[in-house]
């Protein structure tokens, strides 16, 4: 029986995923981008999950694409280059368009796709002492997994252009000054901030998050009447949305919303 890459627990309502190849500092494997994207899919249809974590086994989050896997793509077509390739970005669109907060928790470092996968979730817990690199100059190869995007996202255009053209590491504490991590924790507890941050959120109303994160994902690219219009079409629909109805309730009512017994009423009867 193969070996699962992806492993799967759970805390409260936070669901956990972490990519485990530490051997190889969780370098992206074949069977990766399939797992993952099953366990994000899986997690999005399970009221139970609230929000999600991403992180890698070990001491070190993702360091990428297995070169020697990469060596060997030269030889196909480019046709079937480009399809293998489609696994990442396909992921990518998954973490982006999971309906539940994904939170990434970096240890050690962060390097090629394993940056794209990690700037792809909605927020970003590092260790202090991670790096972070699109390292693809340095052997000959091209930024992939959204990486330009996400870190036009933050950072000028010509402090994008010497990270990809040098591939010298930025530190986890000058990513935070550029706003691209949300909080810094000492070495060995990102996962822990990772999952109390997540747990913060994973009680809020799901349908109204799934559309929160949408209009923040589009407000970098969007026009002010463009996102004027998205959030309209937004409020629009929460405004009728159970999920108001209790949150509005519990606020006038003086009493904490419980927007889990909303979940828990749509999960279908296991009998």
């Amino acid at each position: 029986m193969t070996e699962k890459t992806v492993l799967i627990s759970q805390q409260g309502a936070v669901r956990i995923l972490t990519n485990s190849n530490p051997g190889a500092r969780n370098a992206i494997t074949p069977t990766l981008y399939a797992e993952l994207s099953a366990a994000l899919a899986d997690a999005q249809n399970d009221p139970e999950v609230g929000a999600v974590v991403f992180t890698g086994a070990g001491d070190f989050f993702c360091s990428g694409g297995d070169l020697n896997l990469l060596a060997k793509r030269r030889e196909l077509p480019a046709s079937e280059r480009r399809e293998k390739l489609e696994g990442l970005h396909d992921l990518i669109r998954g973490i982006r368009d999971c309906g539940k907060p994904v939170i990434a928790a970096v240890e050690g470092g962060a390097a090629g796709a394993g940056l794209s996968m990690a700037l792809a979730c909605d927020m970003l817990v590092s260790a202090r002492d991670a790096f972070y690199t699109v390292a693809y100059v340095k052997v000959g190869l091209t930024p992939d997994g959204g990486a330009t995007a996400f870190l036009a996202e933050f950072v000028s255009r010509q402090v994008l252009t010497e990270m990809c053209l040098t591939g010298d590491r930025m530190t986890a504490e000058r990513l935070h000054a550029l706003g691209a991590v949300n909080r810094l924790t000492d070495k060995g507890a990102a996962l822990a901030e990772a999952i109390a941050l997540a747990a913060k959120v994973a009680d809020g109303p799901q349908r109204a998050i799934a559309r929160i994160k949408t209009l923040c994902r589009q407000a970098h690219r969007a026009t002010l009447e463009q996102q004027l219009d998205a959030e309209a079409v937004y409020m629009v629909e929460s405004q009728a949305d159970a999920e108001a109805a209790e949150g509005i309730g519990a606020f006038l009512g003086k009493r904490r919303a419980d927007f889990n017994a909303l979940r828990r009423k749509a999960k279908p009867d296991a009998s």
